[in-house]
């Protein structure tokens, strides 16, 4: 005769067989296996060994581990796990007794307790299933809510969900940014400094050559020292990108590796912190569901038939808190590693920067402060230096015309400056060379600027030729007179 399990209060002559046999036809492991053993555990001072008891009479037909706490003797010696059976303590079976029974029992031993146990063999994957990962999903997106949008939302806030050290992934990344910036600040520093060292080369040849091509021994000697002294400044320069070399390898290192590193590490672990979240929630969502039915008094199918697949749950919350704490001590050495490398190595690097720059400014000053080179005196008579005309020539015909005119008239100007009026007149009436037809307005400067047809002056006499040439009033000496006569004579 078989007897449900929530009359067994009430059926208590039940033989412990009869009720064995019933737990056995009905369990179910959804897959699982189990295997038994025998642990002995030393208690602490406060006569306590460190887990906590779920199930039993009498709902359910056997008695597990529902948590192992931290540093304590069960996780010190690390034999029983979430979800495993407990099947007697010091040799007296627990089959048919509540779960405070059986911590009464635990707690009547001195020193150490004898537990027998059935190991739970489960794969974790096994209990990840959509629920959990919609549950990853949803702490996710509570992580970076405020308490008072997530309760508007229906959302519940885990105590992990103020976690300071997923916080600390936004100062990790202010430093990468921080160092980025200052490596690539260097990184253009360093390049206009070796192209100001090719110019200063340049420079230096430049200056060699002037001095093999003057003349004067000591302007040569000058421009050759000055030269070499360009040249020693571009190999000052070249050593001093050398030394600061090794400054940017170790920034890059911190900012292209140490700093990745550390945020995939923070990464992984709030990944974790997730999942183990969700197992939590996952298992608080169980236990309601127990106590509902336990209110109701109605039966629930994974409850009676050994509670499989909350075992199953609380072995992957174990699981998936070791891994939590696992990462977090990870994540704690990186972060404080990190901080002091940053706070320690960035002042020695700015330092060893500015003291690189400086040892090169002074070693160019000594290398400049020796005797002075200048002033120096250059020949620049024709024979040192010989300057080629740079005016374009032109393949026109009519550009000897112009040139011939234009050479006439300058002269006649600056004739004009010289002498008087009257060696002006008897230059242009007696020289035979000048044409008639010449331009009057390039002899004498603003002459003819109205007129639009060139007069005959072959037809003209004298008087008429003077006052076409605006050249007014009387004679005023006895060569002007003569100037004349001369001119009526023709």
């Amino acid at each position: 005769m078989w007897y449900p399990i929530n009359s067994y209060e009430s059926n208590s002559s039940l033989s412990y067989a009869h009720w064995n046999r019933y737990y056995n036809s009905f369990e179910d492991k959804m897959g699982m296996t189990v295997t038994s053993g025998s642990v002995t555990i030393k208690k602490d001072p406060n006569n306590l060994i460190g887990i906590s008891i779920g199930g039993g009479a009498p709902l359910c037909p056997c008695l597990y581990i529902v948590q192992i706490f931290d540093n304590t003797a069960a996780a010190r010696d690390g034999t029983l796990q979430a979800g495993d059976e407990l099947v007697a303590v010091n040799c007296q079976s627990v089959k048919g007794k509540t779960k405070v029974e059986v911590a009464k029992m635990i707690q009547a031993t001195k020193d150490e307790v004898v537990i027998n146990y059935n190991k739970l063999h489960a794969d974790p994957q096994q209990g990840k299933s959509l629920d959990i990962v919609l549950k990853k999903v949803k702490h996710r997106l509570v992580e970076h809510m405020s308490s008072s949008t997530a309760d508007a939302l229906g959302l519940s806030r885990a105590i992990l969900c103020n976690d300071t050290l997923v916080k600390k992934m936004q100062e990790l990344q202010e430093t990468e940014l921080m160092y980025k910036g200052l490596v690539d600040h260097c990184k253009r520093v360093l390049h206009a400094h070796l192209e100001l060292m090719q110019m200063v080369k340049s420079m230096g040849d430049v200056f060699s050559n002037i001095a093999v091509r003057e003349p004067q021994p000591r302007a040569s000697e000058a421009f050759r020292v000055f030269g070499e002294q360009h040249r020693s400044m571009e190999k000052l320069g070249h050593e001093m990108v050398k030394k600061v070399k090794p400054v940017l390898a170790d920034m890059g290192t911190y900012l292209h590796k140490a700093i990745p590193d550390t945020r995939l590490t923070v990464k992984k672990y709030a990944d974790a912190k997730f999942e183990y979240l969700a197992y939590c929630l996952k298992v608080k969502e169980m236990d309601d569901e127990e106590c509902s039915y336990a209110a109701l008094q109605e039966p629930l199918y994974r409850v009676e038939t050994g509670n499989y697949e909350y075992r199953l749950i609380l072995r992957c919350r174990q699981v998936a808190r070791t891994r939590f704490a696992k990462l977090r001590s990870d994540v704690l050495v990186k972060m404080e590693l990190l901080e002091n490398k940053h706070v320690q190595s960035l002042g020695g690097h700015l330092t060893k920067l500015i003291e690189a720059f400086a040892e090169l400014h002074k070693k160019t000053l000594e290398l400049l402060s020796g005797p002075a080179l200048f002033p120096v005196e250059v020949d620049l008579s024709n024979s040192a230096f010989q300057y080629k005309s740079t005016t374009p020539i032109t393949t026109q015909e009519n550009d000897d015309d112009d040139e011939h005119d234009i050479e006439n008239g300058e002269e006649v100007r600056e004739i004009s400056t010289r002498t008087s009026i009257n060696e002006v007149l008897k230059s242009s009436i007696l020289s035979e060379d000048l044409p008639l037809e010449s331009d009057s307005s390039l002899l004498i400067p603003g002459l003819g600027i109205n007129q639009t047809e060139e007069p005959d002056y072959n037809n003209m006499d004298t008087l008429t030729l003077l006052s076409s040439l605006n050249i007014n009033g009387v004679p005023k000496n006895d060569e002007d007179e003569k100037l004349l006569d001369l001119s009526s004579e023709r």
